[in-house]
């Protein structure tokens, strides 16, 4: 039985224990456990795997009672006699495991095809921290206590579960150049451990040595740090699971994720599930066609509901993460579209500059306690407004300044306009249809005398070659680098 949370920011799987056909009643079974945030209703729901329903070509029904296997043929005519059908029956086929004391180091897996693992949405799942994603602790590569390991030029395609997973220790790993397609659940995973009891035991802690007192001490090192995430392709992921990204990361520092492509995924493109330690780089990504079937998000989303005390921002103990950048990015919010920078619950200490966000309501999102949340010299192409921010503490508000943005009504949005927190706004040009815009419910001049906004300007919205010309210049293109130097066939 599969049901989507209501909002459809997940979706559980139960195993049906029972069926009385009398009163049509289901007593679900095990599962239930794929999301991270219950409900008492529930949405959408199919069941799987009932005879009456094989009317499909493609689908099959498995009769426990005889072993036999029904398969609606997709083609034409009968099954040609050397037709094979797999059924996949392991979920991993490559592990790599050592432990930070005595770590697997220097391996490089290169020009491997890795197909056809089993599903596994219905293992255990944890919860990694103070996001929403649940997750299991599993893939088709999957790799715990390494240094220095490879993986690249790879092809990773139909797997029913997740990809590859950076479990707990990892150092200075490199996920490169890899192709990922019809993946049941994650592209890339990077999960780390910190303590959740007094001793939580192997895998995460050799018993009774070196763990932590509380799971916010992530001061031992258990986790994935100095990774880096380059020049992957990914698209139709999250085929089963729909709480699913091209790469998710908790309990997780100092990863850079560059240069990759991701599209046609069913939430968000790219998710950090917390703000352990920080000092992240996200950089030069095409990312679109996220959030296909769930609301909320967008190509990239963060939470930050659940400090944590770690080294990362200056080598001593400290629940002040690093600041995290995210630049130089194409994102296109085309589903669902909220942001497509979407900073969650809390989120703080990000700067995010030198991007092309095309659609969405906001440009810069803060909300539920966020703050220190940077835009500068982005370009925002057709959003709804350009900014929508929570109240912050004096030296933590948010900024927004150096942005050109394109929006689809003429109210600025909502910034902190009074107190002693108020959201610094400078030096933007904004497009609007009427050449007016609204910032702290007066017009730009007025703000102005006010002391708001200071440096902005207004204008209607231009044909789209003089758009273009700002892209480019923001990414640092040249017109004769575009495809075909053809400005007339930009869509935003």
């Amino acid at each position: 039985l599969n049901v989507w949370r209501p909002a459809r920011w997940a979706n559980w799987m139960f195993e049906v224990e029972r069926y009385n056909s009398s009163s049509n009643n289901f007593t679900f079974g095990r599962g239930g456990n794929q999301g991270a945030r219950g409900e008492n209703t529930g949405g959408d729901f199919f069941v799987e795997n009932v005879m009456e329903e094989l009317d499909h070509p493609g689908e099959f029904f498995f009769d426990k009672s005889t072993g036999d296997l029904y398969l609606f043929y997709n083609g034409t005519g009968a099954p040609p006699p050397s037709m094979e059908v797999i059924v996949p029956q392991i979920p991993v086929l490559l592990n790599l495991t050592g432990s930070q004391w005595d770590p697997v180091r220097g391996v490089t897996i290169s020009g491997i095809g890795f197909k056809s693992t089993r599903y596994t949405y219905m293992e255990p799942h944890g919860v990694p921290s103070g996001g929403d994603w649940a997750l299991d602790r599993i893939a088709a590569v999957f790799l715990e206590g390494t240094e220095g390991v490879t993986v690249q030029g790879s092809n990773f395609e139909r797997l029913d579960g997740n990809g590859v997973i950076l479990s707990g220790y990892n150092r200075n790993a490199t996920v490169q150049e890899n192709d990922f397609a019809y993946i049941g659940g994650n592209a890339i995973i990077s999960w780390g451990y910190t303590n959740e009891t007094a001793d939580s035991g192997f895998p995460m802690y050799t018993p009774r040595t070196n763990f932590p007192n509380a799971g916010v001490d992530g001061t031992d090192g258990n986790h994935p740090l100095d990774n880096k995430i380059l020049k992957n392709l990914g698209r139709e992921v999250g085929l089963y699971e729909k709480q699913s990204s091209f790469y998710i990361q908790s309990k997780t520092a100092r990863s850079t994720i560059s240069e990759n492509v991701f599209f046609n995924g069913p939430r968000a493109g790219i998710n950090f599930n917390d703000g352990f330690g920080g000092g992240d780089v996200l950089a030069s990504n095409l990312v679109f066609s996220t959030c296909r079937e769930s609301g909320d998000h967008g190509p990239f989303n963060s939470w930050d509901r659940q400090p944590y005390l770690t080294t990362v921002r200056n080598g001593t103990p400290s629940m002040v993460m690093a600041w995290r950048e995210i630049h130089h990015n194409f994102f296109i919010d085309n589903y669902s579209p909220q942001e497509s920078i979407d900073n969650d619950d809390g989120s703080g200490f990000f700067k995010s500059h030198h991007n092309v966000l095309i659609y969405g309501a906001n440009g810069l999102k803060n909300d539920f306690g966020g703050h220190d949340n940077w835009h500068f010299e982005n370009f925002y192409g057709f959003i709804d407004q350009a900014l929508g921010v929570d109240q912050t503490l004096p030296d933590h508000e948010d900024r927004f300044f150096n942005n050109t943005a394109a929006l689809t009504g003429g109210n600025l949005g909502e910034p902190v306009c009074t107190g002693d927190a108020i959201t610094l706004l400078a030096d933007n040009q904004y497009y609007t249809p009427t050449g007016n815009i609204s910032v702290c419910g007066k017009n730009l001049p007025d703000a102005q005398k006010a002391g708001l906004d200071l440096g902005s300007r207004v204008g209607t919205i231009p044909n789209s070659s003089l758009l273009l010309g700002e892209i480019q210049s923001l990414l640092q293109i040249k017109p004769s680098d575009a495809a075909g130097a053809r400005p007339d066939i930009i869509v935003v």
